[in-house]
């Protein structure tokens, strides 16, 4: 019996990525890719990549049962929600089921989120902290990393193999039928636009991990692949894996961006100031989140490191200062999406 797999968020930027990718990846052979999707044009999207559309409401226990022990799937990606863990948990029990109908080993990949490992949730960060430190998952348990935590302990319990995906910054253009655009990236450009001005967040030169698009995606595809072929990657409580070529300065990020959207008229320059109290409740506002947690999306500190990928047979094709070099192209990028997806009557004030 070869493995069946369920991917979600196939419709957004990093699944979406992930789907487009598939069919020319050279995986290991497997049984049918499934794909997540809520519209009959979403239907019709996955099933041009070569996935058979299902639909399912993960929040919904019983529906998760069915739907995995009918379809027999044994791996699940799940690149939808990082901070709420029912459907995640939801999949594991039934995965279980599974495993106990066909002896078939059977997995789990959640995506979850660089500032869970970041100053931002109480991480250490007076050093690098390795996605393969033996450790971590005591470190997370302390910071009570509650999704995290959950999907590795019921996986153990479950006997379900779990892997913790960790995206950072990630930038370049999408390639799934959906949304092509960074969300990070994005609310730069957004509060950037709001407030006429690029503006930091933080005392100092705080960093951050980045990765571009196409490295994001060959990590899921080289987990994937070592889960086909057997190799059994480290999972559960050392089945942390980060997807990054290394970390960028927010502030030459900030200014890299600024000169890009100072030439098309986008900010008044390519200046980048400290945020001022009444600046912070304008980006609050262009990013749609209360002011106290601007910040929360646009800077902070978080020195993760990925080691784990290079274990498992992954190499990035960009250094982390690529995205330097790239931020023109991704401005113009997130401009034209901006365009296309905004109501024409909406505008971005002075």
């Amino acid at each position: 019996m070869q493995h069946n797999i369920l991917l979600t968020g196939a419709s957004g930027y990093l699944g979406g990525s992930l789907l487009a990718e598939w069919s020319s990846a050279k995986l290991p052979p497997h049984g049918k890719l499934y794909a997540l999707i809520r519209s009959d044009v979403q239907a019709a999207a996955v099933q041009k990549l070569g996935a058979e559309a299902i639909w399912l409401d993960t929040s919904n226990a019983e529906s998760v049962r069915q739907c995995i022990v009918e379809h027999q799937i044994t791996v699940v990606l799940w690149l939808i929600n990082a901070l709420r863990s029912e459907g995640q948990l939801a999949l594991i029990h039934a995965l279980a089921e599974v495993k106990r109908a066909t002896g078939r080993d059977v997995y789990l990949i959640h995506t979850s989120g660089a500032k869970l490992f970041s100053s931002h949730a109480g991480a250490p960060t007076d050093g690098p902290l390795l996605d393969s430190a033996a450790d971590l998952y005591d470190i997370q348990k302390a910071q009570a990393i509650a999704t995290n935590n959950a999907v590795i302990e019921v996986g153990d319990a479950e006997d379900v193999g779990t892997y913790i995906f960790v995206p950072p910054i990630v930038y370049g253009k999408g390639k799934g039928f959906g949304n092509t655009i960074s969300i990070q990236t994005t609310a730069i450009v957004r509060a950037a636009r709001a407030q006429r001005r690029v503006h930091s967040v933080d005392e100092g030169r705080p960093t951050w991990p980045v990765c571009h698009i196409d490295d994001n995606t060959s990590l899921y595809l080289q987990l994937v692949r070592r889960i086909l072929d057997g190799s059994q990657p480290p999972s559960g409580k050392n089945g942390y894996y980060l997807a990054a070529s290394g970390s960028v300065v927010w502030e030459e990020l900030y200014a890299a961006m600024a000169e890009a959207l100072a030439q098309r008229g986008e900010v008044e320059d390519s200046r980048v100031e400290r945020a001022s109290d009444d600046a912070l409740a304008g980006m609050a506002a262009a990013l749609g989140s209360p002011k106290e947690f601007v910040a929360f999306q646009l800077g902070g500190l978080c020195t993760f490191t990925a080691q784990q990928g290079e274990h498992i047979g992954w190499k990035p094709s960009y250094a982390a200062e690529h995205i330097l070099k790239a931020s023109d192209d991704e401005v113009q990028g997130i401009l034209d999406y901006l365009k296309d997806a905004e109501p024409p009557s909406k505008s971005f004030g002075t």
